[in-house]
């Protein structure tokens, strides 16, 4: 039985063309028309999403202040004359302009997380942040920062790559339940974050527990073409070497290699009014202690007297022999214990002459203003040969001038080896406060000479001269030594040997046959 074909009024009529193109019209008419409120409307909700955001990142203790002052703020607009119409035209612009931003990528098409591909630094930054939860994150807290399967972009604020893909910068926040106040915990992120962002720079870590922030900065290696020459000082000051441009205040002007430049110095104020009058030095073999008090000691020849004690007997100071300022230089167990035993009675005596000058009302004498300079190089190496002798160790006749330096207007600079640091004396470690540790050391170790951690890594490759210094208790600077080799050795580069040479004072004149 063949079908019935249906009633022609059953049956739906096919759409014309010109019904579908006056709904298209139309539609394209109200989507013009209606296309400003759209904009205002996208951009409220993009505003509204902002503000819950940043209301759940408000710790608790700062909601209820942010709540009072949104809320006076509204008061204030309600009172004032034409408050709540400017405040309504102010808050709908706000909002056309949030959702012009919205419109442009609505027109674009959309484009879902799944259809934008990772970059190399944003999986970088994604490993960097799941390393970080297991110290960021609590199990009690209800809304963790730090929570495996996050998002890199809920705690980092800011980063920064070179153009080798390499991490230069990074400044996250943490929770302000994290111990940023213990130097272990402080300790363990910093070499995590070195870890994960390369051994091969530098980095510095500024702790802001204010806010909860942590900023990594990658440095750039300090210079190590600036040799030895006269810099732009006053009497009384030393440069111990150069340091970061952010580091100090101060800049000298310096040769570097073949340029002429500003560097920033990090510069030791001794004499009465210094407040760290000694330095000491530690270093590993080869790091360039002698080479640091090498550059004092043409440095302190300027304005002052000199005696130099060479403990290790290697002849590094034989240059200075018979120079203008230079009273003696001795390597042998007999020689230092004569010449620092004369330099403690020379220090009682200033001391004598100074305190007889200010009882009768007049200025010290001219030969106790003159600065008086006690170097010595290994002194525990000196003290084992005494030892072997059986002298006493010269370490005892350093006591006086330590202890009444400043006041006699002495002051004494100590080199030694890092391994041999616990065979100095406690009247050394006691009065000396500008020190200076170089070469390839951990933390720790930086940490045992200086009194505190740096706050940046050991660079992983440290040429001579490298290191940190403190004077006092302040700041912990980078240092580069300025190069200031024996003008002897033929190994040194002739430049830098010449640039010695140049600084070195004049003979003393022999006296006349009789």
């Amino acid at each position: 039985m063949g079908r019935r074909a249906l009633p022609r009024t059953l049956t739906p009529a096919p759409a014309s063309p010109r019904g579908r193109d006056l709904a298209r019209t139309a539609a394209d008419s109200a989507r013009d028309v209606l296309h400003p409120l759209l904009v205002v409307l996208r951009g409220l909700r993009a505003l509204a999403g902002r503000g819950r955001r940043t209301w759940e990142r408000t710790p608790r203790d700062r909601r209820g202040p942010a709540l009072l002052l949104a809320v006076s703020c509204l008061v204030i607009v309600a009172l004032v004359p034409y408050g709540p119409t400017l405040g309504t035209a102010a808050l709908l612009a706000a909002g056309a302009w949030a959702g012009r931003g919205q419109a442009r990528a609505a027109g674009q098409g959309p484009r879902t997380a799944a259809a934008q591909p990772d970059t190399p630094e944003s999986t970088r930054l994604q490993a960097l942040y799941e390393a970080l939860v297991p110290y960021f994150s609590a199990p009690q807290d209800p809304r963790p920062l730090y929570e495996h399967g996050g998002d890199w972009r809920t705690a980092f604020d800011e980063h920064a790559f070179d153009e080798h893909g390499r991490l230069t910068g990074l400044r996250l926040r943490y929770p302000g339940y994290f111990t940023d106040g213990e130097d272990g915990a402080r300790s363990r992120i910093e070499q995590l974050l070195q870890l994960k962002a390369g051994r091969g720079p530098e980095y510095r870590f500024d702790w802001d527990e204010a806010d909860n922030r942590l900023t990594l900065t990658a440095l750039p290696p300090l210079s190590t073409g600036i040799h030895a020459q006269r810099f732009v000082t006053a009497p009384g000051e030393t440069v111990l070497g150069f340091t970061d441009d952010s580091a100090v205040q101060r800049t000298l002007p310096v040769t570097d290699g073949e340029e002429l430049r500003d560097a920033p110095p990090v510069v030791w104020r001794t004499g009465p009014r210094s407040t760290e009058p000694h330095l000491l030095a530690l270093g590993q073999a080869g790091s360039g202690t002698t080479t640091l008090l090498r550059s004092v000691t043409l440095q302190a020849l300027q304005h002052g007297d000199v005696v130099v004690v060479d403990g290790g007997a290697t002849g590094e100071y034989a240059f200075l022999t018979g120079r203008e300022g230079v009273l003696a230089v001795e390597s042998s167990v007999a020689g230092a214990l004569s010449v620092l035993e004369w330099a403690c009675r020379e220090t009682e005596r200033r001391l004598l002459a100074a305190n007889f000058a200010r009882r009768q009302g007049h200025p010290a004498p001219d030969d106790v203003r003159r600065p008086l300079w006690i170097v010595v190089d290994r002194p525990a190496a000196l003290g084992h040969l005494a030892a072997g002798e059986g002298r006493a160790d010269p370490q005892g006749l350093l006591t006086v001038p330590l202890r009444h330096g400043r006041t006699a207007n002495v002051t004494v600079a100590v080199g030694e080896q890092y391994e041999a640091a616990g065979l100095l004396g406690e009247a050394l470690f006691t009065h000396t406060r500008a020190r200076v540790v170089l070469g390839p050391l951990t933390p720790e170790q930086i940490a045992a000479v200086l009194g505190t951690a740096p706050h940046t890594t050991p660079p992983e490759c440290v040429p001579p001269g490298r290191g940190y210094a403190r004077v006092g208790a302040g700041p912990v600077h980078r240092l580069q030594v300025p190069a200031t080799p024996d003008p002897y050795d033929e190994e040194a580069p002739e430049r830098l040997r010449c640039a010695v040479t140049a600084l070195v004072p004049e003979p003393t004149e022999a006296p006349a046959a009789g």
